[in-house]
C-alpha cells in the first residue's frame, strides 16, 4: 500500500535527526550493499542512503535499490537518499492514518 503524503511527511521529519545507515561508494551498488540495505531495512524501517556518484548515476542507483528492495522513497536531497520499507512481522514506525 503507498503512502499518503501525511505519512511521508512524518517520516520526513523522524529521518532529519537520522544518520547514513549505508553508503554506496565508487564501485557502485554490489549485491553485498544491497544485502545491507535489506538488513537495515529490516531492522529499522527506515534508513538513509548516502550515495557518493554524479547526479544521473546516483538516480539510477536509487531507482535500481528501491526496485530490489521494495521499499518506497521518502526524501532525496543531494547525494542522502531515505527510503521505509515496513517489517510487517514487527513493525516499529506507527504511521499516522490517513
Amino acid at each position: 500500500m503507498p503512502l499518503t503524503n501525511l505519512q511521508k511527511r512524518h517520516l520526513r521529519g523522524m529521518a532529519h535527526q537520522l544518520k547514513p545507515v549505508v553508503m554506496v561508494g565508487q564501485h557502485g551498488l554490489r549485491d553485498a550493499v544491497v544485502d545491507e540495505i535489506e538488513r537495515a531495512l529490516t531492522v529499522h524501517e527506515l534508513i538513509k542512503i548516502k550515495i557518493a556518484a554524479d547526479r544521473d548515476a546516483r538516480d539510477e542507483i536509487a531507482a535500481e535499490i528501491l526496485a530490489r528492495t521494495g521499499a518506497e522513497a521518502i526524501q532525496s536531497i543531494g547525494q542522502m537518499r531515505v527510503v521505509f520499507r515496513r517489517n510487517t512481522e514487527q513493525p516499529r514506525i506507527a504511521l499516522p492514518s490517513g
